[in-house]
């Protein structure tokens, strides 16, 4: 068995593994790639040739791959006036601070509004610049601007409002702030249409006349962009004549959770900006190392070393995420602001707490959503998927959808009704655009409200509504659906052997991260072994060994297997000592330590005899 390395070789994993059914109903499929491109980036960088390799299938020119791998902001960061409304934006800022106005940030529950929120407060407190705050509770106030938060602002002397990671479509309260003599800018990056809210400025590379072509920004980046044009609007106007510039690239720490957790794709000045973030943080147990309330949250999560993508999306995010889903966003907000290591570890530790009960709560949506969810024809049907009931914490229901979404492999919507009317939140496939086909429903009378992203949306409506959106989302994106489960696959990077398991590779790797969305951790094939032993880990993982036919043996770790197909794909494998493929990723093993490296299996395939 080998791998073939041809430009054209895009077929299903038959072309070099022959999987095409696997335990998790996958068909595998080899990266394409130049090979002489990938032979000249290991000639003249030194690379590995399976990095190599990688490098070439995710469309890296030859010429251009030394800076892809070491990217600087020097060379990526665009001047921040391609935004459209940014300069007015600045200037109102600027005008603000050096007049002394009080400057009021509202912001969003989630962690891009929160992390949004502490980048422009944290760069106000580094001026001297009075400033007051207000995050919405998600259940009292809903999602986006309102005015009775607008005047209490007022009331606390703000005459300048700035939104984050909100207010693109809010143009009622916009127009009710001019009522009450305020200035408002927006600052997001949500899917809008024109005329934009009536604010002194909507800066929001989404937005439609925008050609900045920086849709990929998340609130945290769009506001990191508008910090580095008040700061030039403030040394033009001499503020920084007798008095140090703050640090911005010290923010970065943040935009990159922002980034990261909002799902961001991992390209170009995205990918600068997470990466730029991450190398902030090269120990989370070393006190001068980044942000300290990210660095009491990754050691609350017990994540050790320097900071990865992944510790951003499945440890840190999550803990933030809480406090606006089961208590109050606040926490999490004041644990960013924060730069008492004391004060960090106590609200860290709050919030880990509030990650276990949310996880409860969690649960107990997902039993009953997914029970919903078979009875409407589980992973058989091309149609969006829509669950709903009574009582359902609307705090958890977009992790649900996204757990659905996963298991189903449909785009997922739960609703919670509290009387007679209903909010949800959507995730939806790559390629089915759930966003815009939610705006289109509110333009068309179908539900109240609603809006997102392509890939994530929320939305309100009535109990009355729900069958006739259902037959409309049904309408709009089932070819979209069936075209996107088509194409659906486990994409490998290439093939290794227990015996190029290593950390030492698994280190070559990371000079392409940071790894996420738009540039995908990269994953392997192991062909040809035989499992050796299993062991049943915390009733739901498995530890599995491993051989091949020369007698090398690699450790597997397969989360959450137990009672999936997975993990009885593997007790099948043992106990007749079936020849295997495994699929997976490349993972150090902290446990050995040293060079000693772990395969995280995400599939696996029987082998022909």
């Amino acid at each position: 068995m080998s791998l073939t390395n041809s430009k054209t070789d895009t077929d299903p994993a038959g072309a070099f593994l022959g999987v095409d059914n696997s335990a998790c109903g996958k068909t595998w499929q080899r990266r394409a790639f130049e090979p002489r491109e990938a032979e000249m980036l290991v000639q003249r960088l030194g690379l590995d040739p399976l990095l190599a390799e990688m490098i070439c299938a995710r469309g890296i020119p030859v010429e251009e791959a030394e800076g892809w791998l070491n990217p600087t902001l020097k060379a990526n960061l665009p001047d921040p006036s391609v935004l459209r409304d940014m300069d007015a934006a600045a200037d109102r800022i600027a005008e603000a601070i050096t007049e002394g106005e009080t400057i009021g940030i509202f912001g969003d529950y989630d962690v891009d509004g929160t992390t949004s929120s502490a980048i422009f407060a944290r760069y106000l407190r580094m001026l001297g610049a009075p400033f007051e705050v207000h995050l919405p509770d998600r259940q009292l106030e809903g999602y986006g601007p309102n005015l009775p938060a607008f005047e209490a602002l007022k009331e606390k002397g703000a005459s300048l409002i700035v939104t984050v990671d909100c207010g693109a479509t809010a143009h009622d309260v916009m127009a009710g702030a001019a009522g009450l003599g305020l200035d408002v800018i927006v600052l997001d990056h949500h899917l809008m249409e024109l005329p934009a809210p009536a604010a002194r400025a909507v800066v929001n590379p989404n937005r439609p006349d925008d050609t900045s072509g920086l849709t990929m920004l998340s609130a945290g980046g769009v506001t990191f962009m508008t910090l580095i044009a008040v700061n030039r609007a403030l040394r033009a106007r001499g503020f920084f004549d007798d008095r140090a510039e703050p640090k911005l690239l010290s923010l970065l720490d943040l935009v990159a959770l922002s980034l990261v957790c909002d799902v961001m794709p991992l390209k170009g000045l995205t990918r600068v900006l997470t990466r730029q973030g991450l190398a902030l943080i090269q120990d989370f147990t070393a006190a001068t190392s980044g942000n300290p309330g990210i660095r009491a949250l990754a050691i609350e999560a017990g994540a050790k070393g320097a900071a990865q993508a992944s510790h951003f999306g499945y440890s840190i995010g999550p803990r933030i995420n809480a406090a606006g889903r089961i208590g109050h966003a606040k926490t999490a907000f004041d644990l960013l602001m924060t730069d008492d290591p004391d004060e960090a570890a106590r609200l860290a530790a709050r919030l880990s707490g509030l990650n276990g009960v949310r996880q409860g709560v969690e649960a107990e949506v997902l039993s009953a959503a997914s029970e919903q969810a078979e009875a409407k024809g589980g992973r058989e049907a091309s149609t969006p998927l829509i669950v709903a009931d009574d009582g359902w914490h609307p705090g958890v229901i977009g992790i649900v959808a996204g757990r659905l979404k996963e298991k189903f492999s449909r785009p997922a919507i739960v609703i919670s009704f509290e009387g007679d009317e209903g909010k949800g939140s959507g995730r939806s496939l790559s390629g089915v655009d759930l966003g815009a086909a939610i705006s289109r429903a509110v333009e068309e009378g179908i539900i109240k409200g609603g809006g997102g992203h392509p890939m994530a949306a929320g939305l309100s409506l009535m109990r009355d509504q729900l069958d006739a959106f259902e037959r409309f989302l049904s309408e709009e994106l089932g070819a979209g659906i069936k075209t996107a489960q088509s194409q659906q696959a486990l994409h490998l990077d290439g093939a290794l052997s227990p015996a190029g398991l290593s950390r030492r590779f698994h280190d070559s790797l990371q000079l392409a991260a940071p790894f996420g969305n738009g540039n995908p951790e990269p994953r392997f094939a192991m062909p040809r072994v035989r499992v050796r032993d299993i062991r049943v880990l915390k009733e739901k993982h498995m530890a599995v060994t491993v051989e091949d036919g020369s007698g090398r043996r690699a450790r597997c770790i397969a989360f959450g297997c137990v009672g999936e197909p997975l993990g009885d794909f593997f007790e099948v494998a043992q106990k007749g000592g079936a020849l295997i493929h495994l699929a997976g990723r490349v993972k150090p093993d902290d446990w050995r330590g040293g060079d000693a490296a772990q395969f995280q299996v995400e599939d696996g395939a029987f082998a022909d005899s």
